[in-house]
């Protein structure tokens, strides 16, 4: 079979720690899922570091793949003669099978022990990544997950079949929230529980809001004069549009708050919306806009580097 280096897929040290090997796991899924990735090789590295993370996220995995030894990525290997027994529950692997097939056997994805036949063991936990709009994580939504996942038929032979579920994510999901949806996992052998499924949410880029916990950030566009003067503008928020008071002589980058416009939280309550003052110029100015900005020039003794 062909050698996979999967420290070198999550970008990790062969010695890093389960918590490392987590948060990138994490930092790629967000990177490469096809729902948010403009990478044309997006998919493809996506499903490599889903892979990666499934052997090493286990103790008694990460210890088999260990065992295999260092190679070259691509290279042809056979395990130890001795890796079947010890790992493998003295099953008989071939050299064409692929080395994502060869540890979805392994009984260290499986909470149960034992080398009998008759022994319960429990399911695989898995670990999907789903990306979300910001809108849905504000009112919620009903997801359809369409899975291809691994199993044993009757003769303990290993293939992939199609599963598929749906996933109500709450309100006020956040980037980075995980979901668990027990017995949704692999299968249980000899009346263990079945598995876990655990769904990584990723909000998908909006282009009008920037995301921080359950806050969020707007760039608010507003002309000189209503800097200057002050006005009463509209705001978008998901729930709507509000107004919003420009106080007189309102700054370029300052922030207004407007509460409670922001993500809902879990236990109650919402984020806040923050909208991030810019001040706009016309592209193009009319002659009397001219002449105003010349008259307001020459009577102004304001000046914004006497500080330089």
């Amino acid at each position: 079979m062909k050698y996979k280096d999967y420290y070198q897929t999550l970008g990790v040290a062969r010695d890093a720690s389960t918590e490392d090997i987590k948060k990138a796991y994490r930092k790629l899924a967000r990177k490469y899922h096809p729902d948010v990735s403009k990478d044309p090789q997006g998919e493809a590295k996506f499903k490599e570091v889903a892979e990666a993370y499934e052997a090493l996220k286990d103790d008694e995995r990460r210890a088999a793949y260990d065992q295999l030894g260092r190679h070259q990525a691509n290279q042809d290997f056979s395990p130890p003669p001795d890796w079947a027994q010890r790992f493998g529950d003295g099953a008989s692997f071939g050299d064409n099978i692929d080395l994502s097939d060869l540890f979805a056997g392994l009984r260290g994805q499986r909470r149960g022990r034992g080398n009998g036949a008759g022994y319960a063991m429990a399911g695989e936990d898995f670990e999907v990544a789903a990306a979300i709009s910001l809108e849905d994580a504000y009112q919620g939504a009903l997801l359809d997950l369409n899975l291809s996942m691994p199993e044993r038929d009757a003769h303990g032979r290993l293939r992939h079949v199609p599963r598929t579920f749906q996933v109500r994510v709450p309100k006020g999901a956040t980037d980075g929230q995980r979901l668990r949806l027990a017995g949704k996992g692999g299968k249980g052998t000899n009346g263990g529980a079945d598995g876990d499924l655990y769904l990584n949410i990723t909000l998908k880029p909006h282009p009008l809001y920037r995301v921080s916990g359950h806050d969020l950030y707007i760039d608010l566009p507003v002309t000189p004069w209503e800097a200057g003067l002050g006005a009463t503008v509209k705001v978008p928020t998901l729930g709507g549009a509000v107004s919003l008071k420009l106080p007189a002589g309102t700054a370029s980058g300052q922030k207004l708050r407007l509460g409670k416009r922001g993500l809902p939280q879990p236990r109650g309550g919402e984020g806040d919306l923050y909208a991030v003052v810019t001040i706009v110029m016309p592209p193009v100015l009319s002659d009397s806009e001219q002449a105003l900005l010349k008259q307001w020039a020459g009577s102004s003794t304001f000046d914004p580097r006497a500080h330089f």
